[in-house]
């Protein structure tokens, strides 16, 4: 599928496990299928949420290629593919490409630290290599190092380097990246659930999304509403959405996520290690949070509006 422009939400989809770490790849399509039909604009396996730090390369691309076999051309596919190590980042990469992947999201080299030079070379690397359009992922609270804006306007001339996931925490940075890349055919979408109407409201044009998982319709709804120009309806679903945003991040996602969605009957809440299951305190305040959002009114979507 060809993507003209990253616009919309995009799950930042979890791995399910069954109970001996293995890849639960029933429950892996049910929920591609799920939230397609809410309703979401393209779903982003294996990143952060998906646990990619503990997959091994073959399971990395089977993940990929099982959510690519369900979808389809129905909505366009983002692999997460990055790495510290730019030749690892690279054959994920191609991987990733070859198992039918649409773009790419690529997390900032972590550990390493690297000068911005340094984060230069290593995303053109991959974009000179791989023919996809590709995400540049900020997250300094994972990676250590922020990427300031001059570099990635430099990245955003090239032709590959189509978008950036904004999760620095930081609204000033994220408009001036937004104002000086509105000439490039450069998207900015937002990477931290409770800053997704800011980013929106200073230009951005969608949100690779972990509370998605769990409420795609509103979050849809609160997305589309706000493109839209409806910063009335855009605001009370944000408000909606807000106390189980706070409580997806209680703990190191996707541990409140896991959970989540294991409370929903959507698929079960088992994490490889190091990360271990939410604390009964924490699970017992989440579904607290859910049934209270299951109560209400069920959003009325901009698709269902027209």
């Amino acid at each position: 599928m060809t993507i003209d422009e990253f616009r919309g939400v995009y799950p930042a989809m979890c791995t399910p496990f069954h109970d001996d770490d293995s890849i639960d790849f029933e429950t892996l399509r049910d929920d591609a299928r799920r939230l397609v039909e809410a309703g979401v604009h393209g779903l982003v396996p294996v990143g952060s949420t998906g646990e990619s730090a503990t997959l091994s390369h073959d399971e990395h691309i089977e993940v990929v290629e099982c959510v690519v076999s369900e979808v389809g051309d129905e909505v366009p596919v983002i692999a997460g593919s990055g790495s510290n190590n730019t030749r690892e980042a690279l054959e994920l990469s191609r991987r990733s490409a070859e198992a039918g992947a649409d773009g790419l999201l690529l997390i900032s080299p972590y550990y390493n630290k690297p000068e911005p030079q340094g984060f230069v070379e290593h995303y053109r690397t991959i974009a000179d290599a791989v023919d996809l359009p590709q995400i540049v992922y900020n997250v300094p609270s994972r990676t250590g190092r922020n990427i300031q804006p001059d570099t990635v306007v430099e990245l955003a001339s090239h032709p590959n380097i189509r978008g950036y996931k904004a999760a620095s925490g930081d609204l000033g940075q994220i408009s001036e990246v937004v104002e000086r890349t509105r000439d490039e055919a450069f998207q900015v979408l937002s990477g931290d659930d409770g800053l997704t109407l800011p980013v929106l409201s200073v230009g951005g044009t969608g949100t690779i999304s972990v509370v998605a998982n769990v409420e795609p319709e509103r979050t849809v709804g609160m997305v589309e509403a706000a493109l839209a120009g409806d910063y009335e309806r855009a605001r009370e679903l944000h408000h909606t959405l807000a106390p189980l945003v706070r409580q997806l991040f209680v703990e190191t996602n996707p541990i409140p996520v896991k959970e989540a969605m294991a409370i929903r009957g959507y698929g079960p809440a088992n994490l490889r290690l190091p990360l271990t299951r939410m604390g009964e305190e924490g699970a017992a305040e989440l579904a607290r949070v859910l049934d209270d959002l299951s109560a209400r009114e069920p959003p009325v979507t901009a698709e269902a509006d027209r």
